[in-house]
């Protein structure tokens, strides 16, 4: 039984190690009084094709005029970011190289808490190739606001990502990647965060097809309709999003919807918070047309809105 397990997990680490990149960059940057002077950082990879695109963490090559790719054997390469994601910290990087091995993709939604796991990277951009960390995933309900946005569901581990292993791929023990190392708290001990790899690859092809994600948008801000909220403006709905600000000339506007409004239900399912909206519409594609069930004057109605495009 042990050999066996031993067996699952250095298979695993084989299979994932292969697709396990180096990224490193230099960043010039003032430094009186003998001007620039260079600045390295490093991070992990996976390569996502065997045409050489690499899925990495935004802040691995935030602002690098350059990028060097090491594969796990320790062939470097010259990479050039196609673009990258703020919002869910993604980028990918493209080398021109052959015979490339592509990472085994698993499928984050069927992840379930307790599950082992691995961690793969190149912590502190030391040499020597990928190594190796163990846990499980301990939540699959965390969501974390990475730079800007309104916050991502992500996978929550044990096992340690140090600096250098952003970017890189968390797998199963099957090697599947099913997350991209991302987030470490720092006063938080024993606790990680990777980005799910359905919405991390799901992110990547919207940059290969557009240079950027497009998000759709229905153009209002509010909050969560609670008790407090309900008694002090007089609401019937103790749960919904309350509504604050309406976008000029955005979709919601266009609907009909108003400051004051209380969105109670989107297409046949309640809304409970901005959580439930923002869950409820990540998926939606621009253009789409959603019913909203509204709470006006104590009154509700309902309303049809046809999603626009975030803006920039």
């Amino acid at each position: 039984m042990i050999a066996g397990i031993q067996e699952a997990y250095t298979k695993a680490v084989e299979r994932a190690g292969e697709s396990t990149v180096k990224i490193s960059r230099t960043t010039g940057f003032p430094g009186p009084p003998f001007g620039p002077f260079p600045r390295r950082g490093a991070g992990s990879g996976v390569l996502l094709d065997s045409e050489g695109h690499v899925l990495t963490s935004e802040h691995v090559v935030e602002d690098s005029p350059k990028v060097i790719v090491t594969l796990a054997e320790g062939q470097v390469l010259s990479g050039s970011v196609l673009g990258s994601d703020a919002e869910t910290d993604i980028a990918v990087v493209k080398v021109d190289a052959g015979d490339l091995k592509p990472a085994v993709l698993g499928d984050s939604d069927a992840l379930k808490v307790g599950q082992p796991i691995l961690a793969i990277g190149n912590p502190l951009g030391l040499a020597g190739g990928p190594t190796v960390t163990a846990g499980v995933i301990s939540s699959l309900r965390r969501n974390v606001q990475l730079r800007g946005g309104d916050g991502l569901p992500m996978i929550q581990t044990d096992a340690a990502v140090n600096p250098g292993s952003s970017g890189g791929p968390l797998v199963d023990l099957e090697g599947r990647v099913v997350g991209i190392n991302n987030v470490t708290i720092p006063y938080a001990e024993g606790m990680s965060f990777a980005i799910p790899v359905n919405r991390a690859v799901a992110v990547a092809r919207e940059i290969l097809r557009h240079g950027r994600v497009l998000r759709p948008w229905l153009g209002i801000v509010g909050y969560d309709v609670d008790r407090r909220v309900a008694y002090h403006y007089g609401l019937a709905s103790l749960r919904g999003v309350f509504l604050v600000e309406v976008s000029a000339n955005g979709p919601a506007e266009g609907a009909g919807l108003h400051v004051g409004d209380v969105l109670v239900g989107l297409d046949d399912k309640p809304l409970g918070s901005v959580a439930d909206l923002l869950d409820s519409l990540r998926d939606r594609k621009i253009g789409e047309t959603i019913e909203l069930e509204v709470e006006r004057l104590g009154r509700r109605t309902r309303i049809r809105a046809a999603l626009g495009t975030r803006p920039f």
